[in-house]
């Protein structure tokens, strides 16, 4: 059983920048299995970023550029760091860990709100 908890969402205006954190427990820490996805209001969740099976970074078209996903093994924490924030990234994001048969895990979700 893998457990993720999300932090670090905020309000921010335009053009500002947040670093989200999602500390992972209850298994062995990959971080080639996590990812980042979001979900504005009244949208279907849409994936942000990930790890490929190779540990390199993938995003989003309406992110990259923008925003990093970055890892720290020795914490078992993935973080996403978000600048150059735009309204539109506006979402409840939340962390994911894909551990295959093991199951697919979420956190809580942590609110991003930019303001224009």
């Amino acid at each position: 059983q893998v457990q993720l908890v999300e932090s670090g969402g905020g309000l921010v205006q335009a053009g500002g920048s947040l670093r989200l954190s999602c500390a992972a427990s209850g298994s062995i820490f990959r971080s080639n299995t996590m990812a980042w996805y979001r979900q504005a209001p009244g949208k279907q969740r849409e994936f942000v970023a990930r790890f490929t099976s190779v540990g390199l970074p993938y995003y989003a078209g309406s992110v990259k550029g923008r925003f990093t996903i970055s890892a720290d093994n020795a914490k078992n924490t993935v973080y996403l760091q978000m600048d150059n924030l735009k309204p539109e990234d506006t979402a409840v994001y939340y962390c994911n860990a894909d551990e295959g048969s093991a199951g697919d895990y979420w956190g809580m979700g942590t609110q991003v709100t930019v303001s224009s």
